[in-house]
């Protein structure tokens, strides 16, 4: 049976941080996993191309209000929560596990003219050390450019991440399915590759909370 990850896992020292595209001309290319490491709890777990630990998940649950997305160590570097703001669901992702002041929000697109579109994902206004109250974060969020589009299919496995620099759209990251070196054969939906541009301000952080979005937006229990 082909390994997911190609060397036994090693999680790094707590100081260790994740790989940064923007430190190399090249893309990283990461393995997800959709699966905890934890026993009993559902999650995901991303290594690199040396079969290290990346990142991990480890409360996720499909309709849960509230995602952390760690390094190896534990360490919190994003959380995800999920809040209706309006008429319309969104979820708001905050730097580690602040519950003040949102960075991004990301919101499902169900455009007929753009079948492709998955979702959007705008920058949300800094309001200072002071919470945002739901309607003043409602009107930022609005008053707020897009900065990402995802489109393709999550249930192939097959997305595209694009920014807007307000010229042009550039790919910033790709979600595929993963075969395995010998021969050729996919592991399956649960497992995944995701390759991160060194494109602007994107990092591999941001490209995993993409991933989570997705899957909470069209993963298989939402169907």
């Amino acid at each position: 049976m082909a390994r997911i990850h190609p060397n036994v896992v090693t999680p790094p020292a707590p100081s260790s941080n994740p790989p940064n595209p923007k430190s190399s001309s090249d893309s990283v290319v990461l393995t997800v996993w959709k699966k905890s490491l934890l026993f009993n709890c559902k999650g995901f777990t991303v290594f690199d191309g040396n079969g290290k630990l990346v990142f991990r998940v480890d409360n996720y649950m499909a309709a849960s209000s509230e995602i952390v997305l760690m390094d190896a160590s534990g360490r919190p570097l994003l959380t995800i929560r999920r809040k209706r703001l309006g008429l319309s669901e969104s979820w708001l992702i905050y730097e580690g596990e602040s519950i003040d002041n949102p960075t991004y929000c990301a919101r499902k697109r169900g455009n007929i003219l753009k079948p492709k579109s998955l979702a959007n994902v705008s920058a949300v206004e800094s309001s200072g050390n002071n919470s945002i109250k739901s309607n003043k974060l409602n009107d930022n969020i609005n008053n707020n450019k897009l900065i990402y589009e995802i489109e393709g299919s999550y249930a192939q496995r097959c997305c595209v991440i694009y920014d807007n620099d307000g010229q042009r759209r550039r790919v910033v990251a790709e979600i595929k399915q993963k075969e395995a070196a010998v021969g050729g054969v996919a592991f399956g939906i649960d497992v995944f590759r995701l390759i991160v541009l060194p494109v602007g301000d994107f990092n591999v952080s941001i490209a995993m909370a993409m991933v989570i979005l997705l899957d909470q937006m069209f993963g298989s229990s939402r169907r």
